[in-house]
């Protein structure tokens, strides 16, 4: 790469900014989150010097099991739990799938009915339609427009066949929070009434740099986290196991993890998956309290701004980092084309989906039109994103959205 530094003055509005047109502006972290230094320097010698496969008997992979043990310990610490309840996994997606068709296989004499909401992760939706194919009842709990869920709705569908339920923490959409502690002492009331467990899932994928995830806070059974959110790396992930939950292997072979994960453990992934957690704890206060200035400031700017513009999801109960709008009359993708021109990585939504042409299903759920939904843009800032990015970023967007909206008119009327 060049040492020359291609640079440009800008001047829209209120802007005076020159801005390095080498460096992307990465705005897409509820997608994946760049490996931060300290966390590469941890996996590193896992990948070099001690790269023995941590089943064997020799010293070499006994050094790589210590990883593996230590790793496990600084978690379980962080998740306020046992070090044997956390099961190490590939991510998101493969701890979402080993929850509920684990569980839901190790409760079926007690019965075959599970509840979950209709703005998950494709990971659990998906994962209960193959349930509903094979005889398992879903109930899927509407939210409301700011794409929160009533804890009472739960309590008026669980049955005596209830088994699963399973409520995302906080949504990687738009951001909204549940209450996931409220929800829980509804399940076990519920429970003891029934005369047996109803267990509990939460995807807290998106939360480890922003929220508590004490499991004994929340009251959960099962808890999803992965690592390449919280600058981790992508391809290791685990599932929180409370003692005594049942549950059936998803993946089977010679029996690592306890038997609940089979397969040779990726001990630098998983090293750099302690690393990194330890790491966003440490900053979460700190984070927060910088990002939700950023997020506000997005917000606030748009909105008052640029006119016929929606903000998705709940004003203050969201992710500090997640800014979701929809701009009437024009569709997202040329947006986030003219933002890539412009040096700036955002997202329409999920990154699991977002090479589908249809609507999100977390944006038509809150009540928004598949024309809306179509048109949103979603903004999901890190701890390293400045307010000199953010305000380049505020001087691109409304002019790319007034241009298309022209655009779209002319092209109407030809």
């Amino acid at each position: 790469m060049s040492d020359n530094i291609l640079r440009v003055k800008i001047y829209v509005g209120d802007y005076d900014m020159e801005m390095d047109l080498n460096k992307i502006i990465y705005l897409d972290h509820a997608a994946t989150t760049p490996v931060s230094r300290e966390v590469l320097e941890a996996a590193y010698p896992y990948f070099s010097n001690e790269y023995g496969n941590p089943s064997g008997i020799y010293s070499l992979s006994q050094e790589a099991r210590k990883a593996i043990d230590d790793s496990r310990k600084d978690i379980s610490q962080i998740l306020n739990c046992r070090s044997s309840e956390i099961v190490f996994t590939s991510g998101g997606t493969e701890s979402d799938n080993a929850a509920i068709k684990g569980v839901s296989e190790a409760m079926k004499n007690y019965g075959n009915h599970i509840i979950t909401t209709n703005i998950e992760h494709h990971a659990i939706l998906n994962t209960c339609n193959e349930l509903e194919s094979l005889g398992y009842q879903v109930s899927y709990i509407p939210v409301d427009e700011n794409g929160i869920i009533n804890p009472n709705d739960i309590s008026k569908v669980i049955n005596n066949n209830t088994i699963l339920v399973s409520i995302m923490m906080a949504n990687n959409e738009i951001g909204t929070i549940q209450p996931i502690s409220e929800i829980s002492e509804i399940i076990k009331i519920h429970s003891k009434k029934i005369g047996h467990p109803i267990l509990f899932h939460t995807d807290a994928v998106q939360c480890p740099s922003f929220i508590d995830i004490s499991v004994n806070k929340l009251g959960v059974d099962l808890l999803t986290l992965s690592a390449h959110k919280f600058n981790g790396m992508k391809g290791t992930g685990c599932l929180y196991i409370k003692r005594r939950t049942p549950f059936n292997a998803l993946i089977t072979g010679g029996g690592q993890e306890r038997e609940r994960r089979s397969g040779t453990e990726n001990v630098p992934g998983i090293v750099a998956m302690a690393k990194a957690l330890s790491l966003a704890v440490e900053s979460r206060e700190k984070t927060n309290s910088n990002l939700t200035y950023l997020r506000n400031k997005v917000i606030d700017y748009l909105l008052n701004n640029v006119k016929n513009t929606y903000l998705n999801g709940d004003l203050n109960n969201r992710l500090p980092n997640n800014i979701n709008v929809s701009f009437e009359s024009v569709e997202g993708e040329p947006i986030l084309l003219g933002l890539d021109l412009a040096g700036i990585c955002a997202s329409s939504g999920s990154a699991c989906s977002s090479a589908s042409l249809e609507p999100s299903h977390v944006l038509t759920a809150i009540g928004l039109t598949d024309e809306l939904a179509r048109s949103s843009l979603r903004l999901s800032l890190g701890k390293d994103n400045t307010e000199k990015e953010i305000e380049y970023l505020l001087s691109i967007l409304p002019n790319l959205v007034e241009k298309l909206r022209s655009m779209n008119t002319i092209s109407t009327y030809n």
